[in-house]
């Protein structure tokens, strides 16, 4: 084949393998807009630096449909000096609250109970769950957000809350914090029915339970676990602790 020809020919097969290679499709959440108007979601953690034991190589976006889940590639320093290449799966669902409210003279505290469809999967009999108020932060701040949450699943209006402790509820793979408030409830704080947000989907019933009664059922019907840190905490630390 003539020199001319054999270069006409491999610039057509250059055009054709260009033409079969597969474009890139822009991924939601990363490249464009997710259904939450988000995008860079793939560069949480790139910059952590906080552990030199921990160098960060790459972040994958698995899914962004509501909450995020990301596969997470890093090098790890064990104690014996070693590194190690790990990877990782989270789930970010934004860091939340919960309430413990509390009526010290009735000796009464106030829960709810909805239909949550994880522990359903997961043995739970029927999915009514027992369990503090409680909620996402939604960009607020966690004192604003428990009380916009504390007032809209139980219909009372709280004044001063009392700051109890945060704890990471599940920290193998799920990246949420959740701030523990109490605060004392009333006839008095009472504004509206609760129940929670029709339009999010929300059916929530509001129970007052005798303080006592409440801690029998830890372990049985009681089964969540922020639920039982605050009722253990009012009874040891809290308001329905003995006194000296």
């Amino acid at each position: 084949m003539p020199p001319a020809d054999a270069d006409n020919a491999a610039a057509r097969g250059a055009v054709d393998d260009s033409a079969q290679a597969p474009q890139r499709v822009p991924q939601p959440g990363v490249d464009v807009p997710d259904r939450r108007g988000r995008t860079g979601l793939d560069r949480v953690g790139r910059d952590l630096d906080r552990n030199p034991r921990v160098r960060v190589r790459d972040v994958r976006v698995l899914t962004s449909n509501w909450y995020v889940t990301r596969a997470t590639t890093f090098d790890f320093q064990h104690a014996d000096g070693r590194w190690t290449t790990e990877e990782r799966e989270t789930y970010d669902r934004g860091d939340g609250a919960t309430i413990l409210l509390y009526d010290a003279e009735r000796r009464t505290v106030l829960l709810t109970r909805q239909f949550r469809f994880p522990v359903y999967v997961n043995e739970h009999p029927d999915g009514m769950f027992i369990e503090t108020a409680a909620g996402l932060l939604d960009e607020d701040d966690p004192e604003t957000a428990i009380r916009r949450e504390a007032e809209e699943e139980t219909g009372h209006t709280v004044g001063e809350v009392q700051h109890v402790f945060d704890v990471y509820m599940s920290p193998g793979s799920v990246t949420e914090k959740l701030h523990f408030f109490a605060a004392p409830y009333g006839g008095g704080t009472r504004s509206s029915a609760g129940g929670g947000l029709a339009d999010e989907g929300e059916d929530i019933e509001v129970l007052e339970l005798a303080f006592d009664d409440a801690l029998d059922r830890i372990g049985r019907d009681i089964v969540d676990a922020k639920t039982i840190m605050l009722l253990q905490w009012a009874a040891l630390r809290g308001p329905f602790a003995p006194t000296a």
